[in-house]
């Protein structure tokens, strides 16, 4: 029998094909020794080995230009830069004369500077050690005959499943997606950036898996099954069978579901419950549209700038906010402003903080920069011409923020006026609640801001003192813990007293048995993956309001998680016990799979 690995499901599907292992990482180099004869020789190697370096990054910007666009594979740039710098041709010359073989001297050259590029003063220099790595790595293959990994090399069709310790984001803009049809990875969780990007390329994704590119040479076959997260390796006949049907099973889950993009959103109670779409890229707008979302809750702008050798400008950014407003058809569009900063850095002179998640980043940095966050404001002004924007602002704390904040949009609006330029004067601002902070001071902000969306992504890594892409501090990160809770009904109960909208958009909305809970919690505005909003639609069609908040209190009173999610479990199980479309024998929501094959609680709840 296939031996399995469990990870956490990140992303839903079933695939199976060949293993593309990706070993991004630097190789081993023994010290050799050459003699004085055979200098000008290894000169000569090390000199041919930068040259196809060279060659191979030129191919590789312009294959992720094709896939990613311009803009992200100028990441690769720096790295031409450096293979060309002449002081680190020099040194690296200088040792080969003191008779190292080329791979060990550049080896050693690379890793000292390496090192003074993590300490030094300028932030500029100190975010460039992750280019350093990725030239480390290619030079050494080069020299050591060792195999090239790059992942743009698959050819079309090769239906690979790449398996990798993490995706950072050189790899990232090189994925081909008519190449690689599923991810796994030894790093992350289910809210990491490996999850959030596999969900919006819609490609199945394990995440969490520890070891496996350990445990895997890249000649197996493999099952990846990201609903459950697992990988199963080398499957047996009768395992690929059962896939198949799990699969076959799936897809007609996913196509009924999809019947419900024109259902009302309405609980059996006669509640009415807002869903919407998260949306991380603007190609993603077109099917987030059709999947029955009323609307945008939160679009990501941190596309714009991760990876970028350079910000961008007014005009690509309201081309970019345009689309996705004009995919929608005047339904809210609600776009957050730049949350920049922990595992999203730009390229750029901007500060290296010790513990980034804690330090400069989002609403902070914008605020601190103060010509690059109007720079977005303008174009935010101006796509509000095309349809309903609402402007975000994330990791917000104090009133004196949204204050600031809110000066800054005043001075955007006015450079406009100056320009000539048309926007619209009125849109509705709100912030994202995502600290403790925010959540006990949430009363102080209700004067100043028009909603409330709370960011669980955040909130809950913030509240458990847990790095949400930690593997091994998984268990406890479950937004099940009735601190957590706690913590959403004061944020609910602040806002419906004040009659202000107050929204979920982190991961924690697209989880069946946390949407029923949320529900229960009082609120009424949810934004999931546009691919999840069938299933929480489903979730609100077959819930009663009344039986969700008894759920929802059970939990609040619950002395542990574990305790939570038991109370939750058997509400939901029994409300839909009674709901008629269980009774007509739907396949896949039955016998407790509700919770499987979504990302629900059941299959993965040792690990959120």
């Amino acid at each position: 029998m296939g031996n399995g690995i469990a990870g956490m499901p990140a992303s839903p599907g079933i695939v199976d094909g060949p293993v593309h292992l990706l070993r991004w990482e630097v190789p081993d180099v023994r010290h050799r020794i050459i003699a004085d004869e055979a200098i000008p020789g290894e000169v000569k190697r090390f000199h041919a080995a930068l040259e196809k370096g060279k060659e191979r990054l030129h191919n590789v910007r312009a294959r992720a230009e094709k896939h990613a666009g311009p803009e992200e594979a100028a990441i690769f740039d720096v790295q031409l830069s450096i293979l060309e710098d002449a002081e680190l041709l020099r040194q690296v010359e200088e040792l080969i004369h003191q008779n190292l073989g080329a791979e060990k001297a550049f080896d050693l050259v690379l890793f000292e500077w390496r090192q003074q590029f993590a300490s030094h003063a300028r932030p500029l220099l100190r975010e460039r050690v992750g280019d350093l790595i990725d030239i480390h790595i290619r030079v050494l293959s080069i020299l050591l005959g060792l195999p090239d990994h790059d992942p743009v090399d698959l050819p079309k069709g090769s239906n690979k499943i790449l398996v990798t310790h993490d995706l950072t984001p050189s790899l990232t803009v090189q994925l081909d997606r008519e190449a690689i049809i599923g991810i796994a990875t030894d790093a992350g969780t289910r809210t990491s950036h490996v999850a959030i990007l596999a969900r919006s390329l819609g490609l199945p994704a394990v995440v969490g898996l520890r070891d496996a590119t350990e445990r895997l040479n890249g000649s197996e076959h493999v099952i990846l099954d990201g609903s459950t997260g697992v990988l199963i390796i080398n499957p047996t006949q009768a395992q690929q069978d059962s896939y198949r049907v799990q699969r076959a099973r799936e897809a007609m889950e996913t196509k009924e579901l999809q019947a419900l993009a024109v259902a009302d959103s309405v609980t059996l109670d006669g509640h009415w419950v807002t869903l919407r779409a998260n949306v991380d890229l603007p190609e993603e707008a077109e099917a987030a549209s059709h999947s029955g979302a009323e609307g945008v809750g939160l679009m990501r702008t941190e596309f714009l700038v991760v990876g970028r050798a350079t910000m961008p400008d007014e005009e690509e950014q309201y081309r970019a906010y345009r689309h996705v407003v004009e995919a929608f058809g005047g339904k809210p569009v609600v776009i957050r402003t730049f949350d920049v900063g922990g595992d999203k850095l730009p390229v750029g002179g901007y500060p290296t903080d010790a513990n980034p998640f804690l330090g400069w980043r989002a609403i902070r940095m914008c605020l601190d920069e103060p010509e690059l966050f109007k720079t977005q404001l303008r174009a935010l002004l101006r796509a509000a011409m095309h349809g309903d924007v609402r402007i975000m602002f994330p990791l917000v704390i104090t009133l004196d923020e949204v204050h600031q904040a809110k000066h800054l949009l005043n001075e955007a609006a006015r450079e406009l006026d100056a320009r000539g330029v048309q926007y619209r004067h009125d849109l509705p601002l709100g912030v994202m609640v995502e600290t403790p902070a925010a959540a006990l001071s949430i009363h102080t902000l209700v004067d100043d801001v028009s909603f409330f969306s709370i960011g669980t992504n955040d909130l809950v890594p913030y509240t458990l003192a847990v790095d949400r892409g930690s593997a091994n501090l998984a268990p406890p990160f479950t937004p099940s813990t009735p601190a957590v809770l706690t913590l959403i009904k004061r944020i609910v109960d602040v806002g419906v007293a004040h009659h202000m909208e107050v929204a979920v958009c982190g991961e924690m909305a697209s989880q069946p048995l946390m949407a029923f809970a949320l529900i229960g919690l009082g609120v009424r505005s949810l934004s999931v993956a546009g691919r999840a909003v069938p299933l929480v639609k489903r979730i609100v069609r077959g819930v009663s309001v009344t039986v969700a908040a008894e759920a929802a209190n059970a939990a609040l009173e619950s002395r542990t998680a574990r305790e939570a999610e038991g109370e939750l479990r058997r509400r939901l199980m029994s409300a839909f016990g009674d709901a008629p479309f269980l009774r007509d024998g739907l396949p896949g929501f039955v016998d407790g799979n509700i919770f499987e094959g979504s990302g629900g609680l059941k299959a993965s709840s040792a690990h959120e």
